[in-house]
């Protein structure tokens, strides 16, 4: 039970000083309402959600944190053919590159659900996988193989061309960036977060250790609203172009910068898969949401470019 005591690093307080004075919210899913002797719904019957301020901050990833990372994953890759157990202590056994997401010491402290699991802990993990050099694990073959086999669906042309030979070619290695939070945590953590993994890369280059990616492979969750397409053909052609860019909404608001910077993507639908990264429920006159998967090839040289972007995006 204490064995991630020895992997326990020091916390990462760099992780979330920027954010020290600007406490990051979370909605609470109790759904009780602001006010007293309500039954948790207003006036329409609809659940009223409250926002609590919490801090966060990143830590190393250690043992303790495993059925919490494992649960992130899930989020992200749904029913596919791949070894999350292995790919989480792939992800821990290598916890001096990335950070996972964990309420502040402090707020703990003032927390009296004290039994929560440690799966409850976690709120987000951010981390690396060097696709090309552990292409022994078995978890890393999967999903090099999923990769393949989802843009051979997907993909156009070019991008199968582009993902085939790139993984093809080890002189070019590619990391896989894991950016998985819970849904309800603001994208202000993303800075810190990505910051903070790019630091890691380059002490870990530094120390000559297999981090001196070509490219970075990231995977998008994503969705587009159901009949958006039949009402924007109604619309003048001059508005349909802003139309259709708001039918896509991004479950991490920072991947759209991201995939601004891609030279290669393709996307595909995740409908038929059970996917419970945006809950709640839907209004009569609501659209639904359809959940897709957006994979983007980005050159690693635009990392540190793209968090600039990210910063004043949330600034």
């Amino acid at each position: 039970m204490c064995q991630s005591l020895k992997m326990a690093a020091p916390i990462k307080k760099r992780a979330v000083n920027p954010l020290d004075n600007n406490p990051l919210q979370k909605k609470d899913e109790s759904g009780s309402s602001h006010d007293e002797g309500s039954d948790g719904e207003d006036l329409e019957g609809q659940p009223i959600q409250e926002h609590i301020q919490v801090d966060f901050e990143g830590r190393n990833p250690c043992d303790s944190d495993f059925h919490g990372i494992k649960q992130l994953l899930q989020q992200l890759f749904l029913k596919a053919h791949v070894d999350l157990s292995q790919l989480t202590d792939l992800i821990i056994g290598q916890n001096y590159v990335g950070s996972v997401v964990k309420q502040s010491a402090n707020d703990e402290d003032d927390d009296d659900d004290d039994d929560e699991s440690d799966a409850n802990d976690v709120f987000g993990i951010t981390s690396v996988i060097n696709l090309t050099d552990k292409q022994n694990l078995e978890c890393v073959q999967q999903l090099r193989t999923l990769l393949v086999e989802l843009c051979d669906e997907h993909g156009s042309d070019q991008a199968i061309t582009f993902v085939r030979t790139l993984l093809g070619d080890d002189a070019r290695p590619v990391g896989l960036i894991i950016n998985e939070r819970f849904v309800n945590i603001p994208v202000q953590i993303a800075v810190p977060l990505l910051d903070s993994l790019s630091k890691e890369i380059k002490r870990a280059k530094e120390k000559k250790m297999p981090f001196n990616f070509s490219y970075f492979i990231v995977i998008c969750k994503l969705y587009k609203m159901e009949g958006t397409t039949k009402r924007n053909k109604k619309k003048n052609k001059k508005l349909q172009s802003s139309s259709e860019e708001l039918e896509i909404l991004w479950s991490n608001p920072e991947e759209e910068l991201i995939a601004k910077e891609a030279e290669c993507f393709f996307e595909f639908s995740v409908k038929k898969e059970s996917d419970s990264g945006l809950s709640g429920q839907w209004l009569e006159d609501d659209e639904e949401m359809t959940p897709y998967r957006r994979v983007l090839l980005v050159p690693a040289n635009k990392l540190d470019g793209i968090i600039e972007q990210v910063k004043k995006f949330v600034a």
